[in-house]
């Protein structure tokens, strides 16, 4: 064996102290994955003691490391001062003469591996202290791509071996309290994979903002992998669900498609290596990643994360990079290494922010984490502005850079211009804990230094930059203290940005999840307008949906797609817990308002109790709408796998009304029975209560929907401000039509549930529940841990 050079096919974690964390992953991949099918690129590793001999023959290292002994992380001037002339000193000299020898020989055998003269690779930093679990910190150290001739890759290696000094490098050692002269560098050279012509990216098998251990996190975006990592793009986003994955399912329930402005690409030898270039428009329209693509990457991260699980004997989430060949078109996972944020909690609490104040909403963006914070903002451009950073500011950038570590600790909060959620900022804010919201596109615009600001991450995907100091509530709820309630509680939940979370908590699924919200939020376009877009008169509402559905071949795609990835998520987050989705229940008036529904909707008197529910799905005014939730749902169960989905039908009038929603339902893929899809109806109109037994006969079970029920049962309308003193779910005639319908079902084998918010803003009224029987209560997720000890098991 080399004294200095050794293959990757004969690395693995055992040699981590000679190769450092990213080379021993790249051997272990290699060794373990590649029989497995996982596509790799072969390369070999200057070990460390190559890196201590070049400073040994140069005769720097005393002078090194007695320079670094006299840094302090504070003094950011002397810093720059001393890890710059420290860096000009490695770099400058020339590897030792044998050192050279065998780099040259070992990247001769790699070029003729792959029939080249000179082949293109890329030049990564392995230290020794980098990559291990609870030692790693993003973009640490220089990466160099596209690097071809052996003259370059000599420059390369040295430039490599100079970044361990880089001033971020320089302070994490000290904040960590490694010493200097105990961290050293490995330089790993592999054969580039021409993604500059494709696209590549990052992905995590966990949810990046949760902690969410069931799904696979991609990302991805045109040109070569340092874009994505490094925050220069707003990528696409695919969120995948590993269990029904491994069932053999296709569960993909998210897709976010970015904005990819740039890429980067191979330059010509007079320009550098890479250079960036801006994306075409249909380019940046178009995702990155087929759904088959998409797909064998989630099976290859669930492989490897199996790989160092085994290895390890714990579970181990996994960080990797991936890369497309623009030539060949295959895929291939470029690194690997074992997930340093998540994997490290070591408690089960869950932190809870909600923004208790309104105020304008500044700037918009991807939220990272769930927390908020507030301070003045303070824009910086460029590194020299970072003197300037006061504590507690909110940091405000086109994009960070991994020399501005130092100073992103003291922030209270990170904003950028570009990146997405596993871009630098992201990365390092979710380790330091602070809020960050990147891919604002115009923060460093809007925004002025000095403005005070609140940067909230507790709304779902979407973060906020809001005007002032917006009040906030922090709650800590730790599921492990919660106590055992006596009836199964459950979650009512509408926002599928929030699943992940919310699955975390100790409920016994979701009794109640509202479509409407999905359509409003994340369609925003009435169903008939999609299926005969012909007939909207509205110019501007037409112009609109014509955008929206570009480049489609069917616009109804739109509305399926949206919403089944939307109930899939939440789905996914409570798997294998039953999930209970309630058909749409939008008014008139709320239809009317999606993009294009004033053509398709009526004008009426009282929406409330008028078209809506059940009496929609087979009408003609509405029946090729209701086709499309019905497409959806089935998607979800039949294409996703996730059959603990069930079905909800609401405002469900008579005997009749119920025979003809549920034939709607069969003849749109969703059978009653069929694949065991459970089929459930609101009771929130006295009728159901009244005719429980016949109801029984066509339905799984009941949901009681206390406010409709309430309503009807007192004549109230639940909206009307002068009659609010009235309306009270307590009332004797609603608990004495409650107990009625749960002794009906009951005495026909039949669930009953109760979905409505009554229980949510009372404790008592589910103390009630409990006392006559119910099967389960569904309440919101803020009211769970009060409903959950007012309905606590007594202890023994």
């Amino acid at each position: 064996m080399s004294a200095f050079v050794i293959p990757f096919r004969e690395l693995d974690l055992s040699k981590l102290a000679s190769v450092g964390g990213k080379n021993a992953n790249l051997g272990e991949l290699i060794a373990s994955l590649t029989p497995l099918g996982v596509r790799v690129p072969d390369g070999f590793a200057l070990t460390a003691d190559a890196f201590r001999r070049h400073l040994r023959d140069a005769r720097l290292d005393d002078e090194i490391y007695s320079m670094l002994d006299r840094v302090g992380p504070q003094d950011v001037a002397e810093l720059q001062r001393v890890g710059r002339a420290i860096r000009e000193r490695v770099q400058a000299a020339p590897l030792p003469r044998d050192l050279e020898l065998e780099l040259a020989e070992a990247y001769t055998r790699l070029s003729r591996q792959y029939g080249e003269a000179a082949t293109d690779v890329a030049v990564r930093s392995s230290a020794t202290a980098e990559d291990l679990p609870g030692a790693s910190f993003a973009g640490q150290h220089e990466s160099y791509l596209n690097i071809r001739g052996q003259a370059a890759l000599s420059d390369a290696v040295r430039a490599c071996m100079a970044s361990l000094f880089t001033d971020r490098a320089i302070v994490y050692r000290l904040e960590r309290g490694y010493r200097h002269r105990d961290v050293a560098l490995s330089v790993g050279i592999q054969k580039m994979v021409r993604s500059d012509l494709a696209c590549a990216g990052v992905i995590f098998t966990l949810d990046t903002e949760t902690g969410f251990r069931d799904v696979v996190e991609i990302s991805g975006s045109w040109g070569l992998g340092e874009s994505v990592v490094k925050g220069r793009v707003n990528p696409d986003e695919f969120t995948i669900h590993k269990p029904t994955l491994q069932r053999g399912f296709r569960p993909i329930v998210r897709r976010d498609a970015g904005d990819k402005q740039t890429k980067l690409v191979y330059a010509d030898g007079s320009t550098g290596t890479t250079r960036e270039v801006r994306v075409t428009g249909d380019d940046r329209k178009r995702l990155v990643l087929t759904d088959d693509e998409v797909l064998a990457l989630a099976r290859w991260s669930i492989a490897i994360e199996a790989h160092y699980s085994t290895r390890a004997g714990v579970a181990t989430p996994m960080d990797i990079e991936w890369a497309k060949d623009g030539r060949s078109g295959e895929l291939y996972i470029v690194q690997a290494r074992p997930e340093t944020v998540h994997s490290k909690r070591v408690t089960t609490a869950l932190e809870v922010f909600r923004i208790r104040g309104k105020s304008a909403v500044r700037v918009r963006g991807k939220s990272v984490g769930a927390k908020v914070g507030t301070g003045a903002v303070r824009i910086i451009h460029v590194a020299e502005d970072l003197a300037a950073f006061r504590d507690g500011e909110v940091l405000v950038a086109p994009m960070t850079d991994p020399d501005w570590e130092p100073v992103l600790a003291r922030a209270s909060a990170i904003v950028t211009d570009q990146g997405g959620r596993t871009c630098h900022a992201a990365i390092v804010s979710r380790e330091l804990g602070i809020p960050c919201v990147v891919g604002t596109g115009d923060a460093t615009r809007v925004l002025a230094t000095g403005e005070v600001v609140t940067v909230s991450c507790a709304e779902g995907d979407e973060g906020h930059i809001y005007d002032g100091a917006v009040p906030f509530d922090r709650e800590v709820i730790d599921p492990a203290v919660l106590a055992t309630p006596s009836v199964p509680v459950m979650l009512n939940v509408g926002n599928p940005e929030n699943a992940f979370m919310l699955g975390q908590l100790p409920s016994a699924g979701v009794g109640l999840v509202r479509i409407e919200f999905i359509v409003s939020a994340h369609i925003g376009i009435h169903p008939m307008a999609l299926v005969h877009p012909e007939r909207v008169t509205d110019r501007v509402a037409a112009a609109e949906i014509r955008a929206r559905t570009a480049g489609l071949a069917d616009p109804t795609e739109l509305f399926v797609d949206r919403l089944a990835t939307g109930v899939g998520r939440i789905a996914a987050a409570f798997w294998p817990r039953p999930v209970i989705v309630r058909l749409s229940d939008f008014k008139t008036n709320e239809y009317a308002n999606l993009l294009g529904g004033k053509d398709f909707e009526p004008v009426e008197a009282n929406p409330m109790i008028g078209f809506r529910g059940a009496s929609r799905y087979y009408s003609p005014l509405y029946r090729e709408g209701f086709a499309l939730e019905c497409r959806a749902l089935a998607r979800v169960r039949g294409v996703m796998g996730l059959s603990n989905v069930k079905i909800m039908v609401p405002f469900c009038r008579t005997l009749g009304e119920a025979d003809k929603v549920l034939a709607e339902l069969a003849t749109n893929g969703l059978a009653r029975g069929k694949d065991g899809l459970e089929v459930y109806v609101m009771c929130e109109i006295p009728n159901n209560v009244v005719l429980a037994a016949e109801f029984c006969e066509r339905f799984d079970g009941f949901s009681i929907g206390s406010n409709d029920l309430t309503q009807l049962t007192l004549g109230v309308d639940r909206d009307s401000e002068l009659l609010a003193e009235i309306f009270d779910e307590q009332d004797p005639g609603v608990k004495a039509l409650i107990a009625q319908v749960v002794q009906v079902a009951h005495a026909h084998g039949k669930k009953v549930g109760l979905c409505g918010q009554a229980p949510s803003d009372r404790p008592e009224f589910a103390g009630f529940l409990a006392s006559i029987g119910i099967d389960s209560i569904s309440v919101t997720p803020d009211a769970l841990p009060k409903v959950v000890t007012h309905l606590a098991v007594p202890r023994r």
